[in-house]
């Protein structure tokens, strides 16, 4: 299957039409599930009833999340709507209605603490997350020219959603992206002798061949190693791996003692989003700077700091 015609075609189309590394990835192997699933069948000979099928096997026999579900439908969904031009039309299927979570978050308090836990790059990375409300994609695919400290902004690329937006950038983070933008340039400087240097988007490396020598289109956090690129197979460095942060902030979780919570790299998210709320910034203010689409996702927080009860005291403290 890893050699498949079929497959190899499906990724030069998805490619052609500029979807994500990430989403070409994801969309394969929910393909490629869904064909061994069928006893190693062709696509275009099943149809909804084969769709609602392996959906219903994603459910009840390997117990995956409503967020999963609809992640694989949307790979199917690509496969006969837009690759194979065999329309679904309406399945019929219903997924479960999912119970709201309220997501974890952190007091500037506990992420201080947690920082003081942290060696000077991921010190960095995650005062980013915090103090810009960035995903960890986001922050590890940033690039030295997306800083702006002059206008306090940073602008994000191809975010959730293939969408670009501008989102605050700390002025104390000034000194310590100093020395990271620094330390980067020397690495793109010894990189730059052997004819090799940052990764470059496919289509922009073919336009503009001295990309790599240029200092704005290097990673603030580049990768130890040299790996070849994904679509042209140049060879070439690229960012960081998110696994490194992430192990990082397992250990610094457990150091700081705040092990009584969950935290993942998205909280820090979370937490921008709650201490602008909290702080009395306008919603809409809030959505645009996470680059939600729509105000609904964003008004999660306001029930994560307890605004949608504002004013209403305990009946225990009204015993006196």
């Amino acid at each position: 299957m890893a050699k498949s015609k079929f497959l190899t075609e499906i990724r030069e189309y998805m490619r052609l039409h500029g979807y994500s590394i990430r989403t070409e990835h994801t969309y394969i192997y929910w393909i490629r599930f869904y064909i061994r699933f069928h006893r190693l069948q062709h696509p275009s000979a099943l149809g909804p009833d084969h769709v609602v099928m392996f959906l219903s096997f994603l459910a009840n026999k390997r117990d995956v999340s409503i967020n999963t579900q609809k992640i694989a439908l949307n790979a199917l969904a690509f496969l006969y709507n837009n690759y194979l031009n065999q329309p679904l039309g309406e399945l019929g299927f219903t997924f479960a209605t999912r119970p709201r979570t309220l997501p974890t978050v952190l007091s500037s308090t506990e992420v201080g603490q947690i920082l003081r836990w942290c060696e000077p790059r991921d010190r960095l990375i995650f005062s980013l997350l915090f103090g810009s409300g960035l995903r960890i994609s986001e922050c590890l695919r940033l690039r030295i020219k997306d800083f702006d400290f002059n206008r306090g902004s940073l602008t994000i690329h191809d975010g959730k959603g293939a969408k670009d937006r501008v989102t605050v950038l700390p002025h104390s983070l000034k000194p310590l992206c100093s020395d990271f933008f620094n330390k980067a340039l020397q690495i793109q400087q010894a990189d730059n002798q052997k004819g090799i240097g940052p990764s470059i988007p496919g289509a922009l490396g073919r336009k503009y061949p001295s990309a790599h020598r240029q200092t704005a289109w290097m990673f603030l956090f580049p990768s130890t190693g040299l790996c070849n690129h994904p679509t042209t197979g140049v060879l070439c460095r690229h960012h960081l791996h998110d696994s490194v942060p992430r192990k990082a902030l397992k250990q610094a979780v457990i150091d700081a003692g705040l092990t009584h919570k969950r935290i993942t790299c998205h909280t820090f998210r979370h937490s921008f989003a709650t201490e602008l709320l909290r702080n009395g910034r306008d919603i809409r203010t809030v959505q645009e700077l996470l680059g939600h689409s729509d105000v609904a996702t964003t008004q999660i927080y306001t029930h994560v700091i307890g605004e949608h009860f504002a004013g209403t005291s305990s009946p225990l403290d009204m015993l006196n």
